[in-house]
């Protein structure tokens, strides 16, 4: 088996882990950003982030391939999209960006025939192995992380390549998988998702809201050494966990697509702590394609005034200059919206 072959590994040596206390989190033990306010707002504790889930991408249909080829060279590279994400993430961390969300099955790319999603990124095969490229070219993503003293908030399943799965069973054996992978290698630095939006147009039934909580626990309870992964999933643009999700998950993540009056974010965080199924845990969101940032009409500051986390999804256009989500991307800081993103994040979290 893949996986087996791959645990036998050396864990790697990990300066960066990620805990949480109340709803809080904490790094190597001591809160986020700690002792951090912004405008009498409290920072300590959050995790600002982005939607960055295509830094391990390919395509193996043949015939979409090229959908995602480089300008400059007229073909698609995976190898240096993970080296060009890698090469960018310093420059993140160094505007006070702690998290970042990258994802096994990728996440929608930006193109004409996106709605089939003819093309095939994943890291999983139709049995539930895990294919050793994409873990190679995620273990260089997560060795930077650690270095740097980041948190991946790692997703699993994408619906649109779920489906490429051939049973429950190879779901299963996925998540064990990738949990087994994580903690075999020695990694502290992980927040798990089991999968992006559990809500929406998945194959599986056990990645839809009703079950996805066993999946949530089987992870949880996998351990190595004492030591367990912290484990959720992600619900659709401005929808509410279920109480089965909100019981079983460690943190909470939600999203904000679709979202443009700032109070409806603050009207989902409140309805998620005063649920029956609410246990003090922190909330975060983890993807949001709202790109105004200026106070009182931002979704980010609206996120941050309920002590709620917040994460940018910047679609992009597939032309190599837009977005973090359409390959071929650009990792860099290099458009006015992500210039925009990242001094909000700096001055809030005083990097």
């Amino acid at each position: 088996m893949v996986t087996t072959i791959l645990l036998v590994l050396a864990a790697v040596q990990t300066p960066t882990e990620v805990s949480i206390r109340d709803e809080a989190f904490l790094i190597n033990g001591t809160p986020t950003y700690s002792g951090r306010t912004w405008k009498g707002r409290k920072i300590e504790g959050l995790l600002m982030n982005a939607r960055v889930v295509q830094g391990t991408f390919d395509d193996l249909n043949p015939e979409t391939r090229d959908f995602w080829k480089y300008p400059d060279t007229g073909r698609w590279d995976p190898d240096r999209n993970t080296s060009e994400f890698i090469a960018a993430m310093a420059d993140w961390r160094a505007h006070g960006l702690l998290g970042f969300t990258i994802n096994l099955q990728g996440g929608m790319p930006k193109v004409s025939t996106e709605t089939a999603q003819p093309w095939h990124n994943s890291a999983i095969t139709p049995e539930g192995e895990l294919r050793p490229e994409y873990l190679t070219r995620l273990d260089r993503i997560l060795r930077k992380a650690d270095d740097l003293g980041m948190v991946a908030i790692l997703g699993i399943f994408y619906f649109g390549q779920d489906q490429r799965l051939k049973d429950e069973a190879a779901v299963i054996r996925a998540v064990d998988g990738v949990v087994d992978w994580v903690l075999g290698r020695g990694y502290r630095n992980i927040l798990l998702e089991i999968n992006n939006e559990c809500d929406i147009c998945y194959d599986h039934a056990i990645l839809k809201p009703a079950r996805v909580p066993e999946l949530i626990a089987r992870a949880k309870n996998r351990t190595k050494e004492g030591r367990r992964l912290l484990v959720s999933t992600s619900f659709g643009g401005a929808r509410i966990p279920t109480d089965g999700v909100l019981r079983a998950a460690d943190f909470v993540l939600i999203h904000g697509n679709g979202i443009r009056e700032p109070e409806r974010i603050t009207e989902m965080v409140r309805k998620i702590r005063s649920s029956p199924a609410w246990h003090s845990m922190p909330v975060v969101f983890n993807e949001d394609p709202n790109l105004e940032m200026s106070e009182g009409k931002s979704n980010f500051h609206a996120a941050v005034a309920s002590y709620a986390s917040w994460g940018l999804y910047d679609q992009g256009r597939n032309d190599y200059k837009t977005g973090f989500q359409s390959p071929p991307i650009d990792w860099s800081i290099s458009t006015d919206a992500k210039r925009a993103f990242f001094r909000a994040v700096k001055e809030m979290t005083g990097n």
